[in-house]
């Protein structure tokens, strides 16, 4: 699949799960959708829109070999890639004043935290991977999995779980 349709079903996914829980009230997507501006909400959506982009690229894929574990390896970084990337204005440029502004930075680390996670599947994918590290992957993926999960669930206080606007 070429990078331009992952990023773009990567972006379109981001948007159903920014959105989703919202429009719909429905409990079982708290798991997957945000349900506040929290980081943790859009490090969440970002590790599943990454997820089932990379499932639905599977589906059509032609080249199979190493195609998951360079996914899952691209999926739990793309979450981190999303908070770097974001505190890169605030750290240049301090508070965006602008709704506008802040609403095309947004949609750029989408863009850009998705290339990343293409850039590092793409390298992970030309080289043969061992066991021990398809077992650190495996275990790396579930411990998100629960993370994700656990904290939609029930946040705990620490402050990356803070909606930006109750401060």
């Amino acid at each position: 699949m070429k990078a331009f349709w992952k990023v773009l079903i990567y972006m379109v996914l981001f948007s159903v799960f920014h959105f989703g829980y919202e429009l719909t009230g429905w409990n079982f997507l708290r798991i997957f959708c945000g349900t506040d501006e929290s980081v943790f909400e859009h490090l969440k959506m970002g590790f599943w829109a990454y997820f089932f982009a990379s499932t639905i690229e599977f589906a059509v894929a032609k080249k199979r070999e190493n195609f998951w574990p360079s996914r899952l390896f691209s999926t739990i970084l793309v979450p981190w890639f999303i908070a770097i990337v974001w505190y890169m204005v605030p750290a240049i440029f301090g508070k965006l004043e602008s709704l506008a502004l802040e609403l095309i930075w947004a949609f750029a680390v989408v863009i850009i935290s998705g290339l990343f996670g293409i850039a590092a599947e793409r390298q992970l994918e030309a080289v043969r991977v061992s066991r021990s590290f398809n077992t650190i992957l495996a275990i790396l993926f579930i411990v998100s999995v629960v993370f994700f999960v656990r904290f939609s669930l029930t946040k705990p206080w620490i402050d990356l779980f803070v909606d930006p606007s109750t401060l």
